[in-house]
Formats: structure tokens, sequence, C-alpha cells
């Protein structure tokens, strides 16, 4: 029995019509505004019609490589797309951030972390102590994101669908220092995003305080995040500005390195 054309197919080099299509509005999306974009600017971008747009864009927002808004039915760039980012270029971002984390860690006598996010959490994957500390070691460890300045940092950040999604689990109050309240934390990622830098103050290990910026991309997301952290005794609150605009300059550092 012959073999029945791929309707599909788009020319003679075999390609797949509806992926090329698929991947058209993600790049509209992605070049689009920083509120997202609505299916018929998606749609009009590409030349693609809008019925054929938003079944393209479910099947994406599906399996999170776009998200909506479910206010303003505009879409942005999902978290799964972030993640191969992250997975094709870890090594990369480690190696370009090594150099920030040792001057950092030498500027201000603490321990300096870099963190990236994985499936919904954050793992830690670089760090550089100070020669005099001796401090627990958390390359690998997974950490919450309520309630460590890093995790905040990058929630700040992430599309409210996934902050939503993190947000409406339980939030474990591993001290009594620990935000367990959505509405809290809300505004405490809305002031993130006026100053820039998060802080934690004894939220996941009393007596340890910690302040975070998030690295991001040319579409603003959260492809990892820089940290200083240290005991309370040598973290009081009254560090916190002058760390914060340390690893606010580090995240940008780290960005324009990219870019370059």
């Amino acid at each position: 029995m012959a073999q029945q054309p791929d309707i599909e197919a788009a020319g003679s080099a075999g390609r797949i019509q509806s992926v090329e299509r698929a991947i058209a509005l993600m790049e509209a999306i992605a070049s689009g505004p920083e509120q997202g974009s609505t299916v018929a600017e998606a749609a009009d971008a590409c030349g693609i019609n809008r019925a054929t747009a938003w079944r393209l864009l479910a099947t994406l927002e599906h399996s999170h490589y776009v998200e909506k808004d479910p206010f303003t039915n505009r879409y942005t760039i999902g978290f799964a797309v972030n993640r191969l980012a992250r997975s094709a270029g870890i090594d990369r971002l480690i190696n370009r951030c090594h150099p920030i984390l040792t001057r950092l860690s030498q500027e201000t006598g603490e321990t300096a972390s870099l963190a990236v996010p994985r499936e919904l959490g954050l793992t830690y994957v670089d760090e550089v102590v100070p020669p005099s500390l001796m401090t627990v070691r958390w390359i690998g460890r997974k950490v919450s994101l309520h309630a460590t300045s890093a995790g905040k940092a990058m929630l700040a950040w992430l599309p409210y669908s996934e902050v939503r999604s993190v947000l409406s689990a339980p939030l474990t109050g591993h001290t009594e220092a620990t935000h367990t309240e959505t509405d809290e934390l809300e505004a405490e990622l809305e002031e993130i995003r006026e100053s820039g830098y998060s802080i934690a103050a004894g939220e996941l290990e009393q007596g340890v305080h910690g302040v975070s910026a998030a690295i991001r991309d040319r579409q603003r997301s959260p492809i990892g995040v820089i940290s200083i952290w240290g005991p309370q005794e040598r973290i009081p609150h009254e560090r916190f500005a002058e760390l914060g605009a340390l690893v606010v300059s580090a995240a940008l550092e780290a960005v324009g390195d990219a870019a370059g």
C-alpha cells in the first residue's frame, strides 16, 4: 500500500507546518509586549489564522511552554522554555558567575551563592565561602521558595500563574519568622520588584540571614539567583541595603556577560 503523504509537511524538506507555527507563535510572544500578547496579536504577528493560533497556544499552555494570565488572557513564555534553556546553559552560567561570586565573597566576608530554578523549586549549583569561615555547603540542596531570599527573588519575576501555583500549596512554617500567608508574600514580592533584591531573616533556619537578586534574561525571566548569606551576627538588618545593592549589581553584571 502506498504511504499517504503528510498533509502538514511544509515543502520538500519535510518540515512540520504545525510545529513551525507553534515556534513562530512562541517567538512572537517572546518579542512582544512585556505584559504578554493576546491570541489575536500573536496570530497577526505570525500571519496565522486566529482559530489555529488559539488551538496551538492551548496545546503549548498545557505543556507550560506558554502561560496565560487568567485576568488579561495575555500569553507569556512559560516555565518549560526557561527550563530547557537552563538545561542547555547551566555550565555556562556557573562559569560566568563564579568570578562574580568570588569577588562578592571577598568584598563582604560572607558566603556568596548561585542557585537555579528547577521544576518550581530552587537548587544551589555554586558557592564561594571565605577561607576563614566554617559553614555548611549548600551545593545541590533544593530549598523552599517562600522561605529563602533566593526563592523569593525568583518568585518575584516568574509569570503570575507560576507564582499562584506555588503560593496556593500549603506553605511550611520552618521557623516563627517564616511568612506563610499568601497576601503577605504577594506584597513582599511587589517590594522585591521595586527594590531589585529580596531578604530573608531566619525564615528557613533560625539565625540565618540572606540577601538575593535574580539574574534575568532578555525576556526578564529568572535564569538564576545570586545570594549573600550568613549568620545574623554578621548580617544584621542594618546590612541588608548594602548587600542588596551588591547582589543587584552582580546580577546585572551576569546578564551583561551573557549578552556579550
